[in-house]
């Protein structure tokens, strides 16, 4: 299969979920771009309860709708793209989630916690936002020289949310001198955006770039998501 890239989505998905609608429609406006094949596959967070099936994927998004059927799962996920270098995209809920699998797993903080599926968290690395951000479109400012900068070719975008829930800035200072660097703030320093600078493709957003897929827009990050899948799935051993 190697005129087939394939994308595997990590969540539960619903038709009550706008962003289950869009990421296949922007994910064929990259493939239809780029002339390349998307597979695109659900893996329900409540059947992570392994590997299972993981490996063979050429890059994992997770995706918007938390709390998910099972965070245990989603993290597993998450964890598995991160160690085992696969390209990597979470979006909204995949954003928060990717948070808080690096302050458990690389960072040691195992009370780190979502206060929406945990309101006694001790460690609320994700919190209620100060004001909600559903239907909000607001500016990015970008971090020169990030993968998100380069992705966008520029310094700022601006972007559309559907959250209630963000990165609580409390915990900011833990993320000083560790490869998980903030690529993305709004106007206010808000974190929008993370990476990781040492994995080939680890990008996470609190910002929902699949909406622009219902306007008919290739959004840039989606489109170098999948150049890295598609890279990734070139460098395997079987691809000739």
């Amino acid at each position: 299969m190697d005129d087939v890239t394939q994308i595997g989505l990590i969540g539960d998905c619903s038709p009550e979920v706008r962003a289950h609608a869009a990421i296949p429609l922007a994910l064929q406006l990259v493939s239809s771009e780029l002339g390349r094949i998307i597979s695109v596959r659900w893996f329900l967070t409540d059947s992570l309860r392994a590997e299972g099936g993981l490996s063979s994927m050429d890059g994992l998004w997770c995706v918007p709708g938390s709390p998910y059927a099972s965070m245990e799962g989603a993290l597993r996920a998450i964890r598995f793209a991160r160690e085992e270098g696969i390209p990597f995209l979470g979006t909204c809920g995949g954003f928060q989630h990717a948070l808080i699998e690096y302050f458990r797993n690389v960072l040691g903080l195992t009370g780190a916690d979502h206060a929406e599926s945990n309101p006694q968290a001790v460690m609320p690395v994700i919190a209620p936002l100060s004001c909600s951000l559903v239907g909000v479109t607001g500016d990015i400012l970008l971090s020169p020289g990030s993968r998100v900068a380069e992705s966008f070719g520029g310094s700022r975008a601006r972007e559309s949310y559907h959250c209630n829930y963000g990165f609580n800035a409390t915990y900011l200072s833990r993320l000083q001198g560790s490869a998980l660097s903030v690529s993305g703030v709004d106007e206010e320093g808000a974190v929008r955006a993370v990476e990781l600078a040492d994995h080939r493709f680890f990008v996470g957003t609190l910002f929902q770039p699949e909406l622009s897929a219902f306007s008919g827009v290739i959004h840039p990050l989606i489109r170098a998501f999948v150049r890295a899948a598609t890279e990734f799935h070139r460098s395997r051993p079987e691809a000739p």
